[in-house]
């Protein structure tokens, strides 16, 4: 039998950096700009979003530091937002300033880990506001090829969630995995509260006491006889109910919460699972004291960025329906955003008149990084912070301001 090429069909970093990741018409386009001379060509540029998914009114940047790695070498300079920096439709979240035959090429590989990296944070960014101040945890690697798994895990993080599942997703990410059982331990043991006491007896006292809590039988009667079995002990009940045997989650909660704390159990705190997304956490959130969340973040609405030259040889020039020459971005205390030509210093916002900051700022020169990358837990904290400034805008500007003066 023949042996396969490889086990898992990924690429290698090997690959992706030696530009085997692209599409066949970028590899064309050095070729051809090769052999005509045209390799010494300077472009300019621009990584922007031109629409959201629907009811999304912003998105949080994210894969800066992955992409630090994708370029790095190549003699180019690269301006970028701050990772974990919220942004609107049309502002550029990051540009690339240098012979286009130096990064023509790794369009593809650039643009697929600033989107998916983008999505996920969004995602887990908009999930953190329906959760509000509630544990929200990421449990969804198993959505997709483990490949990724850490991919997910890091920016799952760094939009907002308070912890992560996999084991190698938190180490890479600096952080401990977080947990509960899964319903193989009960079902293994055929008895609840067997399986139960042997996950106290073995985890260490650093592990929170949460038990599963749907597996056999009615949700309060499972989590009444968790209560029972480690009574101090049990810090909380999870309920991964699956969708088949649901009906409303809500009453479920509730009848539950009832029950605990009628019985004398006020303390130990409900979570729940399963194929949530912002509506159910939503519906949730006054009433559960957590949310483990999967598939929603794994999978979650496109952010949609596009890679555009905007400027050869230094004269802008774009191609119909994109803005040409460099771009900035101001934007002022109240987050007021205003996009003006590159060389224009804004010294005040024109809506409000306050002081105003340039978003774009330098990350790579000739290929070299010239400014710290974050930490995961680092960026998670801009996120937070945004999250709440966000929310204390009283009229939120959907678009940025555009100003040539």
């Amino acid at each position: 039998m023949e042996m396969r090429e490889r086990r898992f069909y990924i690429a290698t970093e090997d690959e992706i950096l030696a530009g085997k990741v692209t599409d066949i018409y970028f590899a064309r386009t050095r070729q051809i700009l090769g052999r005509t001379g045209k390799e010494e060509r300077r472009a300019y540029a621009e990584i922007h979003a031109y629409g959201f998914p629907t009811g999304y009114g912003w998105a949080i940047a994210a894969g800066m530091s992955e992409v630090v790695g994708l370029l790095e070498g190549r003699d180019i300079d690269v301006y970028a937002i701050d990772e974990g920096e919220f942004f609107r439709i049309y502002e550029p979240v990051m540009a690339i300033d240098g012979k286009y035959i130096e990064y023509g090429v790794y369009e593809s590989s650039l643009l697929g880990i600033l989107r998916h990296a983008t999505s996920v944070a969004t995602k887990a960014a908009r999930l953190r506001i329906a959760a509000g101040e509630k544990t929200l945890l990421f449990f969804g690697i198993r959505s997709a090829h483990p490949a990724i798994a850490p991919m997910l895990d890091r920016y799952a993080l760094m939009g907002g969630c308070d912890a992560v599942s996999s084991v190698i997703g938190a180490e890479l990410a600096g952080v401990k995995p977080v947990g509960t059982m899964p319903h193989a331990l009960i079902l293994v043991f055929e008895n609840q509260p067997e399986a139960w006491k042997e996950f106290d007896m073995e985890m260490p006292k650093d592990v929170p006491r949460i038990t599963l809590c749907d597996t056999l039988s009615d949700e309060r009667f499972e989590a009444l006889l968790a209560a029972e079995t480690l009574k101090e002990k049990l810090y909380g009940v999870r309920f991964d109910t699956p969708s088949s045997r649901r009906g409303n989650m809500r009453k479920i909660v509730l009848e539950a919460r009832w029950s605990l704390d009628l019985a004398g159990y006020k303390r130990v705190k409900i979570f729940v699972s399963g194929g949530l997304d912002e509506q159910e956490i939503r519906e949730l959130a006054d009433i559960a004291d957590g949310f483990g969340v999967g598939t929603s973040i794994a999978f979650p609405p496109s952010i949609d960025l596009a890679m555009d030259i905007v400027e050869v040889d230094g004269k802008p020039f774009s191609k119909r329906g994109k803005l040409p020459g460099r771009k900035q971005v101001y934007r002022c205390r109240k987050l007021h955003d205003t996009i003006t030509p590159f060389k224009v210093e804004l010294n005040s916002c024109p809506i409000c008149g306050g002081g105003v900051e340039p978003l774009l700022k330098p990350l790579m020169r000739g290929g070299k990084l010239v400014r710290d990358l974050p930490s995961p837990t680092e960026v998670r904290e801009r996120v937070i912070k945004r999250l709440k400034e966000l929310a204390g805008v009283e009229e939120f500007q959907p678009e940025p301001k555009f100003l040539v003066p």
